[in-house]
C-alpha cells in the first residue's frame, strides 16, 4: 500500500497542474471508486463540474484537492494500487482507470486526470471541510479529520506523540501503523525505522524508554526523508507518480524485503515474520526484545 513518501511524490506532481484549473468534465467509469462519496455518480459529477481547485494537500496517506469558494474538498484515497496520472487529453486511458477529470489549467492548457486503480480499494469522493482538531484554522476533509499529523507535518507535537505512545499498551510497530497516533507510517517504513533503532517489532511500547522513543522518532523521519527525495518505494507499476516514473527508495531498504539477506549491520540473516496479515522484517541478533 503507498504509504506517506508515495502520497506527498503524487502531492507534489499534481499542484503545478491541479491549482487554479477549472474542471470542465467529470467521467465515472466505475462506480465502485465513489465508495467514500456520500451519493450517486451523478452527484459527484454534477457538484465537480466547473469547479475550480485550490492547492493540493495532504495528511498521512490521505490526498485532497479543495474547491475554491467552497467548504469542500476532492479526497483521493489510493488504497492498495491507486495511481493519479496526470495525461494529454488525446492521450491513450490505461484499461484500468476509473474516473477521469479534464481540467483546464492556467500554464498547462488542457490536461486530463486520470485515476486508475487495478483492485478497487481506493477511491474518489467530495468530502465536507471541517476544522481541525488543533488548529481550528485549517481545514480538513471530515474523512481525514481522525487521522493524526505525521511526522513531516511542521505542526507535529513530539512531545504529545512521546507521551500518548508511553500510555499505549501493544507492540510498537502496531503503534506506528495506528493513523490514530502517528499517521503516514506503514509496513515497510517501520520495519526501516525499527530496524535503523534497533528496536525489535513487537517490543512493548511500555518499555519502551524516552530516549529510545526518540530515537525512533527521528529514525522515522530520516527514513521518510530519504524516501521522499528518491521519489517513494517502488516495488511493482503499480506505485508511480504522476508521470508515471516508478520510486527508486526500494534500492536503499535494509530491512523490509531483505529476509534471508545478510544484515547490512552484524551480516546475520535477516528474518520474516508474520505480523498483522503482512509480514515483519528484522534482525534478529540486532534488534532483540528489551525489558528495559
Amino acid at each position: 500500500m503507498p504509504e506517506l513518501p508515495e502520497v506527498e511524490v503524487v502531492r507534489s506532481g499534481l499542484e503545478p497542474a491541479v491549482t487554479g484549473a477549472t474542471v470542465r468534465r467529470v467521467e465515472v467509469l466505475d462506480e465502485r471508486s465513489l465508495r467514500r462519496h456520500d451519493g450517486p455518480a451523478e452527484d459527484f459529477v454534477e457538484r465537480l463540474a466547473g469547479a475550480r481547485l485550490t492547492t493540493p494537500r495532504r495528511r498521512g496517506k490521505f490526498l485532497w484537492v479543495p474547491v475554491e469558494a467552497a467548504d469542500e474538498a476532492v479526497v483521493v484515497h489510493l488504497g492498495m494500487s491507486g495511481q493519479v496520472l496526470l495525461r494529454d487529453p488525446a492521450a491513450a486511458r490505461d484499461r484500468l482507470t476509473r474516473i477521469v477529470l479534464d481540467l483546464d489549467a492556467p500554464g498547462h492548457g488542457p490536461v486530463r486526470v486520470d485515476f486508475v486503480d487495478q483492485r478497487i480499494f481506493g477511491s474518489m469522493a467530495l468530502d465536507a471541510l471541517v476544522p481541525a482538531a488543533d488548529h481550528p484554522e485549517q481545514l480538513l476533509p471530515s474523512q481525514v479529520a481522525h487521522i493524526a499529523r505525521d511526522p513531516v507535518d511542521p505542526l507535529f507535537d513530539d512531545d504529545l506523540f512521546l507521551r500518548r505512545l508511553a500510555k499505549r499498551d501493544t507492540g510498537i510497530k502496531r503503534a506506528l501503523l495506528d493513523q490514530t497516533l502517528i499517521s503516514g507510517v506503514g509496513n515497510i517504513y517501520a520495519d526501516e525505522a525499527l530496524w535503523a533503532s534497533r528496536i525489535h517489532y513487537d517490543q512493548p511500547t511500555r518499555t519502551l524508554s524516552r530516549p529510545r522513543a526518540k530515537t525512533l522518532l527521528a529514525e522515522v523521519r530520516l527514513v521518510l526523508g530519504r524516501a521522499l527525495a528518491e521519489g517513494g518505494t517502488s516495488f511493482d507499476a503499480q506505485y508511480v507518480n504522476v508521470n508515471g516514473a516508478s520510486g527508486y527508495f526500494s534500492h536503499s531498504l535494509n530491512a523490509y524485503g531483505q529476509h534471508g539477506r545478510p544484515c547490512p549491520r552484524c551480516g546475520r540473516p535477516i528474518r520474516r515474520e508474520h505480523f498483522m496479515n503482512r509480514g515483519s522484517h528484522f534482525c534478529p541478533w540486532c534488534q532483540r526484545i528489551r525489558v528495559r
